[in-house]
């Protein structure tokens, strides 16, 4: 069922709690609520039907640490628990990832991090994601906290891809609520000259799945652009020319600035989006500045994509529902 706007501005008004939209399609500030306090259900309600709405939602000046950023993420549903995470992420919950674990995966693997950034991500469409979009169950939503930002750069842009969907033209939309794809951890890696590592490792540690390239949303039914240029590289049925020319015009549509939002992080500041019906585009402005940037990130469990004719993704390798 869409979620009324009517209905979301009274709940957040009874709530105490002001939802203050930052851009036309995406993105709302939320205000009147400390995080750190803990939530009532009318909040809890609020705070969900904003999401819901605008699709990614952000508090600034919240002073949580990480039971309480466990606290407030459990509000909205099951935390998902990590198996492996760099070595800055806290021991005690595993429920948290620190993403400054980043910054050691060029290392690791014989690249500095300005080669492996370059080569994961080599055109500003491949950078543009969901979280873990290869697995069968990407998880529902996304709680990322600020503890240190850089005094400048470092920003997060969001993408809202109900309204891509809704831009497109009827044929084509029409077309394109039929089709399937290839979600695959890695597409788009530019291999090394010689032995590669990162390479062998993505070979090793394979995961896929073909998710509907139009999903339905569970909660509002909103039709959902599912596409994205860093796990995506082949719809499924069509020849690799036919692919690559209509994924291309797919991820121009998703990305049209008109359906984002940029945001400019401040330690403790929160954004909590819709991993199901937004990607976003991590920040390349600030590998080169000497500043840290340390960024805790919880994910919530996710249900099975479901597309316009009913039938759910299907795992290719490496993935099942609710195993992480």
């Amino acid at each position: 069922m869409t979620t009324d706007s009517r209905t979301t501005d009274e709940a957040a008004r009874a709530a105490g709690v002001e939802v203050n939209p930052v851009a036309g399609h995406i993105g709302a500030e939320i205000t009147g609520v400390d995080l750190a306090d803990g939530l009532d259900d009318v909040q809890t309600a609020a705070i969900r039907a904003a999401v819901l709405r605008w699709k990614v939602v952000f508090f600034r000046g919240q002073k949580l640490d990480h039971a309480g950023h466990l606290a407030f993420a459990r509000r909205f549903g099951e935390p998902v628990v990590l198996r492996k995470r760099g070595s800055a992420s806290p021991p005690d919950f595993p429920e948290i990832e620190t993403t400054a674990d980043r910054l050691e995966l060029g290392g690791k693997f014989g690249m500095d991090h300005e080669e492996w950034l370059r080569r994961r991500r080599h055109t500003l469409l491949r950078g543009w994601h969901c979280d873990h979009g290869a697995r069968v169950d990407p998880p529902a939503a996304t709680i990322l906290r600020a503890e240190t930002v850089p005094p400048y750069g470092g920003d997060t842009t969001w993408s809202n891809l109900a309204v891509a969907h809704a831009g497109l033209s009827a044929p084509l939309r029409e077309f394109v609520d039929g089709l399937r794809a290839e979600h695959r951890l890695g597409v788009g890696y530019q291999t090394r000259p010689g032995d590669d590592a990162y390479a062998r490792h993505l070979l090793d540690h394979q995961v896929a799945t073909e998710h509907p390239l139009v999903r339905v949303h569970p909660e509002t039914g909103e039709r959902i652009l599912s596409v994205n240029g860093y796990y995506v590289e082949q719809i499924t049925g069509l020849s690799r020319p036919e692919s690559a020319a209509i994924l291309e015009l797919l991820l121009e549509q998703a990305t049209r600035p008109e359906y984002t939002v940029r945001f400019r992080w401040e330690p403790g500041s929160v954004a909590f989006w819709d991993n199901r019906a937004t990607i976003h585009l991590a920040p390349s402005d600030n590998a080169h500045l000497d500043f840290p940037r340390t960024m805790h990130r919880v994910m919530l469990a996710g249900d099975v994509p479901v597309g316009v004719d009913g039938r759910p993704s299907r795992p290719v390798t490496g993935t099942e529902p609710g195993r992480w």
